[in-house]
């Protein structure tokens, strides 16, 4: 679940949100020294599951009780607004995957807006039907042979057109305070494509000894995951540049039959993936919304499922056919809300439990990334923040990107 849910779609927009704003020489630098420290606070994480004997299945359930009833809201609306704001750019991402299939048909094709309308009502679908993350066990083999269909085919065109194009510009343009933001941003969109905020929640659907089984999870997630994840990124921006689309099945050269292939393989992959990350959603308001004690498949609770989700996702595709900006999306969740909770949090969450008995060293250790991170969250959201403006007066609301 966790490599084939970060090996989505997502990836096709790391080439140009990571690398480019970076280069080749930091660009490897950030990515090795991000993997290794987001690998490093998910492993401390995994350790907490357990307290004194106490399980705990939700990160903010544990935060609130360390740290009281603030801390809880806190840790509940940064995770909230990260699925909230990836779910966005998931709708996004499955809209760009249809209208690359339909440009390919047509030399006329119809506006990013309706693939996202019909991306929406999909993702509705599959999150009524499919209401948990446990219901979705028979859907994780069929993910995995999309997953690594599409990686292996992009690859092989990518490398293709990398031969052919001799023409390649590894510049960092524009100024120096707009390049020192950018590769800000980048950072944000590194963290992004290592981890999900969700640790402690993936966690609680694993079988005994928990601990023990999370950490080998993040041990594939952070070595097979990280080379395909990465490798893609690299490759993407060796063959096409500093140019390389946001989108990179948009660059690829051909045959139409492959970028079909491709972006269908993107799309229904994309389904899968997004709802891991949608699941707490739907879990909260089924928890405060249905008659848990009659059933979740009642036909009262069908109806009010139903709904609750209809609302969910007709106002999330709105946003997006509004803001159809990926980058943005990326960035912002990668700033303001997954700092704290990848690097921050689990800091914290140290020194309040062992911080009595650990050595002095250790402690400076976990105040140091406190106070680190919680600065890179200040700096990587004006960076997100100044992405949206700059794209909001290049862009009409609606626009056809």
């Amino acid at each position: 679940m966790l490599v084939t849910s970060f090996n989505c779609g997502y990836i096709l927009s790391f080439s140009n949100l990571m690398l480019v704003p970076l280069g080749w020489t930091w660009g490897i630098i950030c990515l090795l020294v991000v993997g290794f420290y987001t690998a490093y606070a998910n492993w401390l994480l995994a350790a907490f599951h357990f307290i004194n004997g106490q399980r705990f299945i939700r990160y903010r359930d544990l935060m609130g009780l360390l740290f009281g009833r603030e801390m809880y809201y806190i840790t509940w609306v940064s995770q909230f607004l990260t699925l909230l704001l990836g779910n966005m750019g998931f709708i996004l991402l499955g809209g760009r995957a249809l209208k690359e299939i339909n440009s390919e048909f047509s030399d006329s094709p119809l506006r990013l807006q309706y693939f996202i309308v019909v991306t929406g009502a999909t993702y509705f679908i599959y999150s009524f039907l499919i209401p948990t993350i446990s219901a979705m066990r028979r859907w994780l083999g069929p993910s995995t042979v999309l997953t690594f269909a599409y990686i292996v085919i992009l690859l092989v065109v990518a490398v293709k057109d990398g031969k052919a194009n001799t023409k390649r510009d590894y510049a960092i343009h524009g100024n120096k305070a707009g390049r020192v933001l950018n590769a800000f941003g980048a950072i944000s969109a590194i963290i992004v494509c290592n981890t999900s905020g969700l640790l402690l929640e993936i966690q609680s659907t694993l079988r005994k000894p928990a601990v023990s089984n999370m950490r080998k999870a993040l041990y594939l997630q952070f070595s097979v995951g990280l080379v395909f994840y990465y490798g893609v990124s690299m490759v993407g921006y060796w063959a096409y540049g500093s140019t390389v689309s946001e989108y990179l099945p948009g660059e690829l050269s051909g045959p139409k039959s492959v970028k079909v292939l491709i972006n269908a393989a993107v799309f229904l992959q994309s389904i899968v993936s997004q709802h891991m990350f949608a699941a707490p959603i739907h879990e909260t308001l089924d928890t405060k919304f249905l008659k848990l004690e009659t059933g979740m498949n009642t036909k009262e609770n069908m109806k009010r499922r139903f709904y609750m989700r209809a609302l969910l996702f007709t106002v999330n595709s709105f946003v997006t056919a509004a803001f159809p900006f990926m980058g943005n999306f990326v960035n912002l969740f990668g700033s303001f809300t997954l700092v704290p909770l990848t690097f921050v949090f689990p800091s914290m969450i140290f020194i309040k439990v062992k911080g009595k008995t650990a050595r002095l060293e250790k402690n400076l250790w976990h105040w140091f990334n406190i106070v680190i991170f919680s600065l890179l969250a200040v700096v990587t959201t004006i960076s997100a923040v100044r992405l949206i403006v700059n794209n909001v007066q290049k862009y009409h609301f609606f626009a056809d990107t």
